[in-house]
């Protein structure tokens, strides 16, 4: 498989290279960054501290994707845009991790799936997929039970509240309809209103991304969580997906339909 990584020398982007640069079945043509980044023209490989891989870092999307059979984007929201023209143009599936997506900008991504095989996640991780089809079936069954989402994350993430918690929220909402979102507490809130879902964050440290979701029932409580221990998790779910993606037609995908049997 050969791919093209968008955001090539951020946290993520650097992961991917070095499980790529580990890999005999992954082959990387093509590393991307923004305009005013610091690593354009260094070698890809060398910025993730994976070695040489001969592959340079450049701004041009449209070079970057010559020979890619799949691109995987973990970048920031204004660039996704770009890159799912260019994508589209070149014919090259999409992986996306990025999160903070606009409603304009995931309408560009089922415009694109008319053309190419795109998916796209908050998170990357198979096991957090895993988790939101229990909630889905928790909420179903236990539709009288409050619910709190609290997420974790490390101290130099600069948005607040995750985008698996944004997922999570939504999959609640999906069975349930009526949850407004509230996000914290603090003085005279009152009585907690059934119709309220709590979404708290927490910031500190090195945490790589920790979930829970709390169904809180008269009587007992039921608690899902999701504790990411490294970046390579991610990594290795956008390369699954990634896999996945190559063989098939345009569409749109999701990683449910990675798990699929």
């Amino acid at each position: 498989m050969k791919i093209a990584i968008h955001g090539a020398a951020g946290r993520m982007g650097r992961t991917i290279v070095c499980l790529c640069a580990k890999s005999q079945e992954i082959t990387i043509v093509g590393a991307i960054e923004s305009p005013d980044s610091p690593h354009l023209g260094l070698d890809v490989g060398e910025v993730a501290g994976a070695g040489t891989l001969g592959v340079a870092i450049g701004a041009d999307i449209a070079s970057g994707l010559l020979g890619a059979d799949v691109v995987i984007d973990f970048s920031h929201a204004d660039a996704v845009e770009a890159l799912l023209r260019a994508a589209t143009q070149a014919k090259v599936g999409v992986v996306s991790g990025t999160t903070r997506i606009g409603p304009d900008t995931m309408a560009l991504f089922d415009r694109a799936a008319e053309k190419i095989a795109v998916l796209w996640a908050p998170n990357m991780s198979i096991a957090v997929q895993v988790l939101a089809n229990m909630l889905r079936q928790a909420v179903m069954q236990l539709p009288d039970y409050d619910v709190e989402i609290v997420e974790i994350h490390h101290n130099k993430k600069v948005d607040a509240p995750s985008g698996t918690a944004a997922m999570l929220m939504a999959t609640a909402n999906a069975l349930r309809g009526d949850l407004v979102p509230l996000h914290g507490r603090e003085g005279q809130v009152g009585e907690r209103n059934r119709h309220e879902i709590g979404v708290h964050a927490l910031r500190g440290g090195g945490i790589v991304g920790d979930h829970t979701v709390h169904l809180l029932g008269e009587f007992d409580r039921l608690e899902i969580t999701h504790r990411a221990l490294t970046r390579e998790l991610f990594a290795e779910g956008a390369l699954r997906a990634a896999r996945f993606l190559v063989s098939r037609p345009p569409g749109r995908y999701t990683l449910a339909d990675v798990l699929s049997p």
